[in-house]
């Protein structure tokens, strides 16, 4: 039997994803793209990738894609990025914070300058962008990244797992404040990619930590923002991407010593 084509559900809707020429933003680009959406792919270094993911965009998935530069610390070039995308595009419907840094630092190495810059990337960010982007719109949908281990401890990485806790608590207040023309959700992924400098035997050792007993992928991620991208009656939820790791974070977490 032919296999079905796939429900283009956002046919003649643009989508924002920041971070979209790597690592989990870049299957979630594609995963929008072949739902039919012209899809922006935001870069800050990675030109090379977002041209190869505007590339698969335009021939696979047989949609428009533009790529957008920006660094999202610097706050002219944070200020000026949904006004850039919608010029190029024409429009935007759909906006996926997706770019974070993640910084190692410790309780007892924690410095203010490394808290601060976690929070202007990884809160700030994508708050200040979805503030932007309700205002310039009459309906819409914002998606935020999050962490599973929100649920829990991340010791090794404190500035970061801050940060990500303050954007859950500004996705709420948005998803309140910016109802009923936007709405505002966000996934929070588990064991997906290994660190920079990590390969997949990182994710096969911790695979035991997770009830499923193995690690997700990036299109695991992508299937979770997609839903939430074609929903119209659903706001200020986190969905966990995980295999259910969350749920025993604070029973079998790290020791801080």
């Amino acid at each position: 039997m032919a296999k079905q084509p796939q429900p283009r559900q956002l046919h003649g809707r643009v989508a924002l994803v920041t971070g979209g020429g790597r690592r989990i933003g870049s299957a979630i680009a594609l995963a929008l793209g072949r739902a039919g959406a012209g899809v922006v792919v935001h870069y800050r270094r990675s030109k090379t990738e977002a041209e190869q993911i505007c590339t698969s965009l335009r021939n696979e998935c047989e949609v428009e894609a533009w790529m957008v530069q920006a660094d999202l610390s610097d706050a002219a070039e944070l200020q000026s990025l949904i006004p850039r995308a919608t010029e190029l595009a024409g429009r935007l419907d759909v906006l996926i914070n997706n770019a974070s840094t993640f910084p190692a630092d410790g309780l007892d190495d924690l410095s203010l300058e490394g808290l601060m810059s976690s929070i202007t990337v990884n809160t700030w960010a994508p708050f200040q962008l979805t503030r932007l982007f309700a205002q310039r719109s009459a309906s819409g949908t914002v998606v935020n990244l999050l962490d599973s281990r929100l649920r829990g401890y991340d010791w090794a990485h404190v500035s970061y797992i801050a940060a990500k806790h303050a954007l859950e608590l500004l996705t709420r207040m948005s998803a309140l404040r910016y109802a009923p023309n936007v709405t505002v959700n966000a996934v929070a992924p588990g064991l997906i990619l290994p660190p920079p400098g990590k390969d997949e035997s990182y994710l096969n050792a911790l695979a035991n930590t997770v009830p499923m007993r193995k690690h997700g992928t990036p299109q695991d991620i992508a299937d979770a923002v997609l839903f939430l991208a074609t929903s119209s009656f659903i706001t200020g939820q986190v969905i966990y991407v995980d295999g259910g790791r969350h749920l025993r974070e604070y029973t079998d977490g790290p020791h801080p010593h």
